[in-house]
């Protein structure tokens, strides 16, 4: 048996509860003598003579984290338990837990922010009608046969007619689809009464197109202003507005710097209606020892507006 102060044997019998110990007086009723004390009382041994742990008051952690109520903190400065951890252990690092679980989370609501705020755009534009602006074809119509709407007067005026050595002149083309509807024309034409030794080449080029789903306006001028960037130690273009066809319309000719000769002139007309856009070109080469002459720029536009406006008519018919 054991004497109070003294270490309990680890390897002893069981040894009884020790009587409790007389409560100490505060320090409120004032100093007072007291007999020494010895050293503390150990607790009573357990069941196999091993003395319990020690209980370690908790230490307050000044950089931990603020707790639920009821919870304690972490002790020490050991690593910071999440809400609701026991002192001292360490969150666990499952799925979703830690720092990544909060990125996610993060990510989630980010996502769900923007997503509502795209859906509020499409309410304020419309994008959930499905709806789209609509061609303006300004009444004109698809045909298979666009050499069937060309109309030719304007050049027979001026001394041409068609080649009719071919049966493949004049020649056509076209394509339908529910975003453009193309068609072309060509026409092989030579001067009316040039002998078998003359030698030109004489060619109307003619294409429409109907636009369905996107609007050529804004890109048109500057389709045809890009020839003025295309310039030769030979030739150069100009290009000039044309009134009186369609919504806008250019001529673009092409100006020789090496031949004072009339032998060729090459020039196109561009027009716009609405999403329908044309454009015919007049291209002549003679050859400088024929009988004929070839026509100016000048003299080959005047044509082309001509038989442009005939053309376009019978195109909404």
């Amino acid at each position: 048996m054991s004497t109070p102060g003294e270490t309990p044997n680890p390897y002893g019998p069981p040894q009884p509860p020790q009587p409790p110990q007389p409560p100490q007086q505060s320090p409120a009723q004032g100093p007072q003598a007291s007999a020494p004390q010895g050293p503390p009382q150990s607790p009573p041994p357990g069941p196999y003579g091993q003395v319990p742990p020690q209980t370690q008051p908790p230490q307050h952690n000044p950089y931990a984290q603020p707790t639920m109520p009821s919870v304690p903190l972490g002790g020490g400065y050991g690593p910071m338990g999440a809400p609701g951890t026991p002192p001292g252990a360490a969150p666990p690092m499952g799925p979703g837990a830690g720092g990544g679980g909060k990125g996610w989370l993060w990510g989630l609501g980010g996502a769900v922010v923007a997503s509502a705020v795209w859906t509020g755009v499409l309410f304020a534009t419309g994008g959930f009608d499905g709806s789209e602006a609509k061609a303006d074809l300004a009444g004109y119509r698809y045909t298979t046969n666009l050499c069937g709407s060309t109309d030719s007067q304007a050049f027979e005026d001026s001394g041409y007619e068609q080649k009719s050595d071919s049966s493949s002149n004049p020649q056509h083309s076209s394509s339908e689809s529910p975003a453009l509807d193309s068609m072309t024309c060509n026409i092989d034409f030579e001067p009316s009464g040039a002998s078998s030794s003359d030698y030109s080449s004489v060619w109307l080029y003619t294409t429409a197109s109907l636009h369905k789903k996107t609007d050529p306006g804004p890109e048109f001028e500057a389709q045809y202003r890009a020839y003025e960037d295309q310039k030769t130690s030979s030739y150069s273009y100009e290009v000039s507005p044309v009134r009186g066809l369609g919504d806008e319309a250019y001529v673009v000719r092409q100006e020789s710097k090496s031949s004072t000769s009339n032998t060729g002139a090459y020039v196109i007309l561009a027009v716009r209606e609405g999403w329908m856009t044309y454009q015919s070109t007049w291209s002549e080469y003679v050859s400088s020892s024929s009988s004929a002459s070839a026509k100016t720029p000048d003299e080959a536009t005047e044509m082309l507006k001509k038989s442009a406006k005939a053309t376009l008519t019978k195109m909404k018919e």
